[in-house]
C-alpha cells in the first residue's frame, strides 16, 4: 500500500521488510544485543535483559518522555501537520550543554511498552503528521523496531526518521537498512579532545560519527524534497555551532565537503545557549557571537555545499 501526500506517492521503507518478517527477525537479534549491551559505542556490555541499566542509564524497559507533532524541526520534515516525534528517555552520549538534560541525563518519562509505542506512532499518523521521528533511539533501536514492524501491521505508511547524535556503531546501522527512510543525525565534534570534554569521555565521537555518516548516505542518500516540499528519503546532518569553535565547525564543514556530496542536506544550527552543566566549561559558557555564526555559514559557502539551511534562510 502506498500513501498520498499532496500530489507525492510515497511507500516507506520498512513495509517491505514488515511483509517478508525481516523486520521482526531484525528486532529480535537487536533485542538479544541488549543480554550483553553493545548498542551503543561504549559497548558497555550490561544485561539490560536482567534488569541492569547500561552507560545510557536504561534498562530493557522502554521509557518515553513525550509524543506530539513537534513544529520545531527543519522545515522539509514539518509540513502542515509537524514532524510525528517521539522523545525517547535515557541517552548515551550524555552531553554537559544539553538542553534536554531532564530526559537525556534524568531519564524522566514514563514507562511503556512496544505496543504502546506502536500505539503512538498510529496516533501520529492519525493527526496528520508528516513522518514518525524518533529522538534519541540509539539505545531502543530494538523497540523501535519491534514497534514499527506492529505499526506497519496496523497501518502505519508515513516515513521513519532516525533523529540521533551521529554516534553509531555500524552493525547496528546496517540492521537499520532497508528499514529507516530519513537519518537524522548530529555531527557534533571534529575534535576527540573537545568530543571527551563535553560528551562523558566520547573520544572516538569523530571517527565513529563519520563512518556512521557514510553508512547512512549509502543506505537512502541525498535528500532532496518532493513536489510538496517535504522530505521523505535521504541523509539530514545538523551541526551545531558552539562558542569559541568548540565543536570544530570548519573541519566538520570540510569533512563533509570532501567525504559526501555537495548537495547533502546540512542544517547549521545557532541556537547553542550554555545550558545544564555548560556553565562550569568557560570555553562553552556563552552563546554563540553572531560573528562567530557569520564565519561558519561562509565556511560552507567556501567549501562548495549548496544545501544548507542557516539561521533565516537557506541556500
Amino acid at each position: 500500500m502506498q500513501t498520498r501526500h499532496s500530489g507525492t506517492t510515497f511507500e516507506p521503507a520498512y513495509l517491505g521488510p514488515h511483509r517478508n518478517g525481516e523486520l521482526s527477525k531484525r528486532a529480535d537479534e537487536l533485542w538479544q544485543l541488549m543480554e550483553n549491551c553493545t548498542l551503543c559505542p561504549r559497548e558497555c556490555k550490561a544485561n539490560r535483559l536482567a534488569g541492569k541499566q547500561g552507560d545510557c542509564r536504561a534498562s530493557s524497559q522502554l521509557e518515553i518522555a513525550s509524543y506530539h507533532p513537534h513544529f520545531g524541526e527543519e522545515r522539509p520534515l514539518v509540513g502542515r501537520g509537524g514532524s510525528g516525534t517521539i522523545f525517547l528517555s535515557h541517552c548515551s552520549l550524555r552531553c554537559v550543554f544539553c538542553i534536554n538534560w531532564d530526559i537525556s541525563h534524568c531519564g524522566h518519562g514514563n514507562l511503556a511498552t512496544v505496543e504502546e509505542m506502536a500505539d503512538m506512532m498510529l496516533d501520529l499518523q492519525d493527526c496528520g503528521c508528516a513522518n514518525i521521528n524518533v529522538v534519541t533511539p540509539t539505545h531502543y533501536a530494538a523497540h523501535t523496531l519491534k514497534a514499527l514492524d506492529i505499526a506497519a501491521g496496523k497501518g502505519l505508511r508515513l516515513p521513519l526518521v532516525y533523529n540521533s547524535f551521529g554516534w553509531e556503531r555500524l552493525e547496528i546501522l546496517r540492521q537499520l537498512d532497508g528499514v529507516v527512510d530519513i537519518y537524522l543525525p548530529d555531527l557534533k565534534y571534529a575534535d576527540s579532545e573537545m568530543a571527551a570534554t563535553y560528551s562523558s569521555g566520547a573520544w572516538n565521537y569523530p571517527e565513529i560519527a563519520q563512518a556512521a555518516l557514510v553508512e547512512m548516505h549509502r543506505q537512502v542518500g541525498v535528500a532532496r524534497p518532493a513536489a510538496d516540499g517535504l522530505i521523505y528519503r535521504g541523509l539530514m546532518i545538523r551541526h551545531l555551532v558552539m562558542p569559541n569553535q568548540a565543536s570544530g565547525t570548519r573541519k566538520v564543514i570540510e569533512w563533509i565537503a570532501q567525504n559526501l556530496p555537495k548537495e547533502t542536506y546540512l542544517n547549521l544550527m545557532s541556537q547553542y545557549v550554555p545550558d545544564y552543566k555548560a556553565g562550569s566549561y568557560p570555553q562553552i559558557a556563552r552563546k554563540v557571537s553572531r560573528g562567530e555564526y557569520a564565519e561558519a555559514v561562509q565556511w560552507a559557502k567556501d567549501a562548495g555545499l549548496t544545501n544548507v539551511d542557516v539561521q533565516g534562510y537557506h541556500f
